[in-house]
């Protein structure tokens, strides 16, 4: 059978947008280096008060398909990924494919339509079920069309609310895909854990120092997951590694917590050995609390030599530069950090064709996946059509006083009529409630 992949991609962020140094910062009495270089955030994207997660993901869908030259005929399943949905029961691909039916005067009856939840991990497992429906022959030579959108909103004063963000990204999956190849083989890390939950309530619940502990835990079980059916990784085969990215600071964990494993047992810990000792294996201690403490000094070490900075800097910072300015987007985290590397290989001119992405999802509660993803000939132009820079530099920078109205605007429990910052156009839009209670959409030209 063909290959099977990622065909295009588009991202929408959301049109507002709060500065962490200049604006947040100074109203918590905090070091703007707070957020800058312990968060390694500038700024959060914020969706205005016509927006949501129905629009963004529309708009993200619209423009892909405007751009491809796709039909509603096309596409044979929509997937929406997100956890912020506003309706137990009624999917928001239903409400997306509502929307694209008011401008391409078409319908999608004939598209199976869902919404996956594991928080952010979703996105992923919904492009999974994308690849196992066409992989099975049931599409019908039809795409899918993969949504990952959410508004990643924390209550005010939260400790998470530094890393605020809303947007989509919008994937359509094919054979014979032009932009990436997904491999076949794939790595589980999951546990029942209580790191982050959202039990019948807007804003999380968050455990952010175990959140952490998690989050590594299971991207650790996942990579061993993963070579136990693929085969070791070498870091040299590595062109990028997008992981989910809440904030990139703990990115930077989790890609040193990679290289130490993907360099056990090479070339590569032999000639460190010089420098910092090989690393410590569990069987030369008598208990785990002194390995434990062996393997943090060792961690320590490694993060400080030139060898790791520069594959750090190589293969896992280029997938970090739009999450700076735009924050968390839950589902959408992961697939943003894969469009950045591949924006940064195009800015560099590099040629990436048949190089290797190794992508780290994950989702609280909790579950990693690793997967390879190969990039296939001819994705430049795929990237290049993205417009994210200019989204970006369109949005409206929020004063303190701007930024506690629109939150609350987007906050369930506060009753609040929010005039809109920026004009929508060209763009779907929220227009009131319908008389079930239902949110309604139009397209504003």
């Amino acid at each position: 059978m063909n290959t099977v992949g990622i065909d295009a991609v588009e991202i929408w962020t959301g049109n507002l947008r709060l500065d962490l140094p200049d604006t947040f910062a100074p109203q918590k009495g905090e070091d703007p280096e707070k957020y800058t270089k312990g968060l390694g955030l500038n700024a959060s994207s914020f969706p205005d008060s016509y927006e949501d997660i129905v629009t963004m993901a529309a708009n993200a869908a619209y423009r892909l398909m405007d751009r491809k030259g796709l039909e509603p005929e096309d596409i044979g399943r929509i997937d929406v990924a997100t956890e912020s949905a506003f309706d137990n029961s009624k999917p928001v691909s239903t409400y997306v494919a509502g929307c694209l039916e008011q401008v391409y005067g078409q319908d999608f009856h004939h598209a199976n339509k869902g919404e996956r939840k594991f928080a952010c991990i979703a996105g992923t497992q919904s492009l999974d079920d994308a690849y196992n429906w066409i992989k099975a022959g049931r599409n019908r030579g039809r795409g899918a069309l993969v949504i990952a959108t959410d508004t990643a909103l924390y209550a005010r004063g939260d400790a998470g609310e530094a890393t605020q963000g809303a947007g989509a990204v919008a994937m359509y999956i094919t054979e014979d895909p032009s932009l990436v190849e997904l491999s076949t083989e794939q790595g589980y890390g999951s546990a029942d854990e209580t790191d982050f939950l959202k039990p019948n309530q807007q804003f999380p619940s968050v455990d952010g120092k175990r959140s952490v502990q998690v989050y590594l835990a299971r991207m650790r079980e996942a990579l061993t997951d993963y070579e136990s059916v693929a085969g070791d990784i070498h870091p040299d085969d590595i062109a990028y590694v997008p992981f989910h990215t809440p904030f990139p600071g703990m990115v930077r964990k989790a890609g040193l917590l990679a290289y130490r494993h993907v360099t056990r047992d090479t070339e590569i810990e032999e000639e460190l050995a010089a420098e910092i000792g090989r690393q410590p294996r569990r069987e030369a201690f008598d208990d785990e609390d002194a390995y434990r403490e062996a393997v943090r000094e060792y961690m320590d070490a490694l993060k400080e030599t030139d060898r790791y900075r520069g594959w750090y800097a190589e293969t896992i910072d280029p997938t970090l530069t739009i999450s700076r300015e735009v924050g968390n987007w839950y589902t959408g985290s992961v697939h943003v950090a894969r469009a950045s590397a591949l924006k940064h290989a195009l800015e560099d001119g590099r040629d990436l064709a048949g190089e290797s992405l190794y992508v780290g999802s994950y989702g609280s509660g909790a579950q990693a996946e690793i997967h390879e993803e190969t990039v296939v000939e001819g994705w430049e132009a795929e990237i290049e059509a993205l417009n994210v820079d200019a989204q970006l530099a369109d949005r409206h920078d929020l004063t303190w006083e701007e930024y506690e109205r629109i939150h609350d605007a987007h906050n369930h429990d506060v009753d609040s009529d929010v005039e809109p910052l920026t004009t929508p156009e060209d763009e779907f839009a929220f227009d009131g409630w319908g008389p079930m209670g239902e949110r309604q959409y139009r397209f504003v030209e």
